[in-house]
């Protein structure tokens, strides 16, 4: 019901990321959260490109990646139950923000340790579409969404370790735009989860 709350208030186009009651929700369960995390370690990793973009679009990463997730793994499963789970949220809907639940066929696991500097302000690709979902595997340190590149008008949005986060991405609600988002002062390492709809994939 919380997640059906969550998808019902973003038609509201009350807030730039909507949360319910400001707050990530708490998923997966703590016991479920131990597998994934443990089949997240054990991923091979490499260091994210430090610049991505040019000028005043350049980005700045300090983390790295592992883009390769085996199939089967228990992070492909967390995928598939929560496509499962936005779908029948949508369906309860008497007017659905997206026709279709995402298939979030994009995973990637990203590593940030201690002390990194996160990542600058930017949106997610255009090319990723309906919502955008970020679980947090390990780690403490708030997300931040801001109005913009230089990161005006910033808000903490609280990350915790076992919390899901959904943003919305086109074409949500028949909107177009995309939120703007950082991560910065990482204190305590943090491993996380990203899960999208690339319409480019096959």
């Amino acid at each position: 019901d919380v997640l059906l709350d969550l998808l019902a208030g973003e038609q509201t186009q009350r807030t730039r990321l909507q949360m319910v009651r400001g707050k990530p929700l708490p998923f997966p369960p703590e016991p479920r959260r131990q597998v994934l995390l443990a089949a997240a370690q054990a991923l091979p990793y490499r260091l994210a490109r430090p610049v991505i973009g040019e000028g005043e679009k350049a980005v700045l990463q300090d983390f790295a990646l592992c883009e390769t997730i085996p199939d089967p793994s228990p992070l492909r499963a967390l995928a598939a139950a929560l496509e499962s789970l936005i779908a029948a949220a949508l369906a309860r809907l008497a007017w659905p923000p997206l026709a279709e639940a995402p298939r979030l066929n994009d995973l990637i696991v990203q590593r940030y340790p201690a002390g990194s500097a996160g990542i600058t302000p930017h949106r997610d690709h255009i090319r990723y579409r309906g919502l955008v979902a970020i679980v947090t595997l390990a780690g403490c340190d708030p997300l931040y969404v801001c109005a913009d590149r230089s990161g005006r008008d910033a808000r903490a949005v609280p990350m915790p370790a076992g919390s899901l986060l959904l943003m919305r991405a086109p074409p949500f609600a028949g909107r177009r735009d995309r939120p703007f988002h950082f991560l910065e002062r990482v204190t305590e390492d943090r491993i996380s989860l990203g899960m999208r709809h690339d319409v480019q994939s096959a």
